[in-house]
């Protein structure tokens, strides 16, 4: 392939992946519009108007804001690439620390970083402290947002900085077959992250207190009982100092798992709805989806690092992206590899949200026979009103971006679920 030729493709690509965005996002906001002004039918007993109104004014402003941070991402992406961004920094660097010194490397993979984080920085504190608060949803401070931001930003160096040297000293010293090991690394990194988040990092942002005794507990550990799952503990997080946004997840590796309650839920849904949320995230566990999402991500990375292998040693890709860099450029091969990966991979996010729905439906359907599916409906109208999730989202948007099924499909298949699937009553009044 010539530069010119892959300039084009590239360009190409650019420009139906926003056309694609523009569409879809077009779409979401004249069907949730259309349908803001009536309840559907069979959320009508449970969902008020003022509720399903204000849910359609947050979709609409998100996908809106969303838009912006699209664009202001796709300025910085061609003003690095044909505008040659990438060039200017590399000649530098190098200029700075020699030609392939390897600080100069990192020092410019992590300044392509940090340039994209600026970038995203104004759009995430207007998300914060506008549209949240506008809706009733932030209780965030200015104080406490920067605080997250230099935390995160701390984190992200302390483990990223290292595994990105390893990653560059791989490429210059491990040969042909350098993307090998750097995958092994990868999967290695990946797994550590996975056991220090819920004790090392997580900590940092937020406040864990184990689940206090009581009708709740109880019933969740009857449920781990029966289900036959076991946990290291039972933890409670502030979520409220953030955001009124409710939520519940499963953290950690083998014994050592963890489940996370946000207050912000425990203080909406009842006892019996708490146990059919949480039924439905043991769900994912018993049908192995973690693992299974984890060795999908590590054969897609394989993938990927084999590619990024080959595209290194290419000069077209390298100048059909505007660098024409001189001796080792590892480190050019990696951003321009991640800043134009996501551009021809874009059309492909439909079949991952495919993948995630479906798991969503089987994960509901455990929670029906663990524990009740009448109290997950209730839990789930209950998680869209609070969260003022759209019930009326446009079906091609949806299937596209969506890693859950849209509201009505969600809710109709619970209900028709057959009642025989539910836990006895005796069983529930035990717990």
């Amino acid at each position: 392939m010539t530069p010119i030729a892959f300039s084009l493709l590239f360009a190409c690509a650019l420009v139906l992946s926003l056309a694609v965005r523009f569409w879809l996002a077009s779409r979401q906001v004249r069907c949730v519009a259309a349908h803001r002004d009536r309840v559907p039918v069979e959320f009508a007993d449970r969902v008020t108007l003022a509720a399903h109104q204000r849910a359609a004014d947050y979709t609409i402003a998100r996908v809106r804001l969303g838009l912006v941070g699209v664009l202001l991402e796709t300025v910085l992406l061609v003003g690095f690439t044909f505008f040659g961004g990438v060039q200017w920094m590399h000649e530098a660097l190098s200029a700075m620390f020699g030609e392939g010194a390897l600080m100069g490397q990192v020092l410019l993979v992590a300044g392509v970083a940090l340039a994209g984080a600026a970038v995203e920085l104004p759009i995430t504190w207007y998300r914060q402290f506008r549209l949240e608060e506008r809706f009733g949803f932030n209780r965030m401070t200015p104080r406490l947002w920067v605080a997250d931001l230099v935390k995160g930003t701390l984190v992200s160096i302390a483990l990223g900085v290292p595994l990105l040297a390893a990653v560059l000293w791989l490429m210059h010293q491990a040969g042909a077959r350098w993307w090998v090991w750097t995958w092994l690394l990868w999967m290695g990194f990946n797994l550590f992250v996975l056991v220090l988040y819920p004790t090392v990092i997580a900590p940092l942002f937020n406040r864990f207190e184990p689940l206090a005794a009581g009708p709740i507990r109880d019933r969740v550990e009857a449920l781990l009982h029966r289900s036959g799952f076991t946990v290291r503990g039972l933890y409670v997080m502030d979520g409220s100092r953030r955001s009124s946004h409710g939520n519940a997840y499963f953290t950690g590796l083998g014994r050592a798992k963890r489940i996370v309650f946000f207050d912000t839920l425990l203080s909406r849904l009842t006892g019996e709805e708490v146990e059919a949320v949480l039924a439905h995230e043991l769900g994912h566990f018993k049908h192995r989806h973690i693992l299974k999402r984890v060795l999908v991500s590590f054969v897609l990375s394989l993938g990927g690092l084999a590619l990024l292998g080959h595209l290194a040693t290419q000069p077209w890709f390298y100048q059909g992206l505007g660098v024409t860099p001189a001796g080792d450029a590892h480190g050019v091969a990696l951003v321009l590899f991640f800043l134009v990966l996501p551009v021809f991979t874009f059309l492909l996010q439909p079949i991952a949200s495919l993948a995630s729905r479906r798991h969503e439906f089987e994960a509901d359907a455990f929670a029906a026979r663990q524990a009740s599916a009448s109290d997950l409906v209730s839990a789930l109208v209950k998680l869209y009103e609070d969260n003022a999730s759209t019930l009326t989202p446009d079906p091609v948007h949806s299937a596209f971006y969506d890693s859950h099924p849209p509201a009505a499909q969600r809710i109709g298949r619970l209900r028709g679920l057959s009642a025989a699937s539910a836990v006895p009553a005796a069983s529930v009044q035990t717990a």
